[in-house]
């Protein structure tokens, strides 16, 4: 046993910090499936927990939510390390790409987002808890980590951006653009986002759709010699809103668009927009292909804006 792990069995956490808990896991996600999901992410490690909780039709996210939090307190020094890891991930969300696309997603918000500030107020009251849980997250970040590098996550990620340079470097344009759709395939495999995609037979445009959090993408790519005018991205608009209301679309264009085209997307929106800075972000180590699309969509549902780069994010 770490120090870190020994020194969380000592001290007694606040009993609303337990009930800012139950709270927060209530109102980070709306659909059952979502919270389900999230629940079992976080139990990963301990599945004598998820099987004693209840997602049985009737039985409300905040009843499930309060049978785990029981089930922690009744054994807090048992499950001391669990709880101080979900206080402390959960404290630390500014996204949530479930309620986002919710039809009254602007008050889900503004009740997630106060209930994970409640959460992080309560943890941050506690001096002591607040000294353990920073130190017990630097321990597990680190750990985290090293499974990366051991499942050769990092290695991986290193050799798709030394291909994306070469193929930045190549003067065969249209072989490049080829080699791209292999590129993207991996890239998006890496984040386990389940891509499907394929060249269209003009040889410059790949299509195809990928998965995130539950939510289906239509895809479409292009590496042109110059910006995606507003003419492409109108008729991506057109095809991702004839798939349905709750279609989702991403445009990827290594060399970005036009002012234009961002113009006619910048308040209403059925996609979001990838460009070469964010791809090298992704390749680069500074924000994960999942995370940087969940922001992106957070921030089009929100806003209506089409565009939003990782440089105006804060990594």
């Amino acid at each position: 046993m770490t120090d870190v792990q020994s020194g969380l069995t000592g001290k007694k956490i606040h009993p609303d910090a337990y009930g800012a808990l139950v709270e927060a896991l209530t109102t980070i996600n709306w659909n059952r499936n979502a919270y389900q999901q999230d629940i079992r992410r976080r139990l990963r490690d301990h599945p004598e927990l998820f099987a004693r909780l209840d997602f049985s039709n009737g039985v409300t996210k905040r009843e499930t939510s309060n049978q785990l939090v029981s089930l922690l307190m009744a054994e807090e020094k048992r499950y001391r390390e669990l709880t101080v890891e979900m206080m402390t991930d959960i404290s630390k969300l500014d996204t949530f790409p479930n309620l986002t696309k919710q039809v009254d997603a602007e008050d889900l918000l503004t009740q997630a987002r106060d209930a994970v500030a409640n959460l992080q107020k309560w943890a941050g009251r506690h001096a002591e808890i607040a000294e353990e849980r920073e130190k017990f997250s630097a321990e597990l970040a680190a750990h985290r980590d090293q499974v990366a590098k051991t499942r050769g996550f990092s290695e991986v990620l290193d050799e798709l951006r030394q291909e994306f340079l070469s193929l930045h470097g190549m003067t065969d344009r249209q072989r490049a653009g080829i080699e791209f759709e292999g590129f993207l395939h991996r890239l998006f495999t890496l984040f386990d986002l389940q891509p499907t995609l394929a060249y269209s037979l003009s040889g410059e445009q790949i299509d195809g759709s990928i998965y995130h959090d539950t939510n289906h993408y239509i895809v479409e790519a292009k590496w042109l010699a110059g910006t995606v005018e507003a003419k492409h991205l109108r008729d991506f608009d057109g095809k991702v809103r004839f798939k349905g209301k709750n279609a989702l679309g991403l445009f990827v264009s290594v060399n970005g668009f036009s002012e234009g085209g961002k113009d006619l997307f910048r308040q209403a929106t059925s996609f979001v927009t990838m460009d070469g800075g964010d791809l090298f972000c992704v390749l680069d180590g500074r924000i994960r292909m999942d995370e940087l699309l969940a922001r992106k969509s957070e921030h089009a549902n929100r806003t209506g804006d089409c565009y939003f780069p990782a440089t105006q994010m804060h990594l």
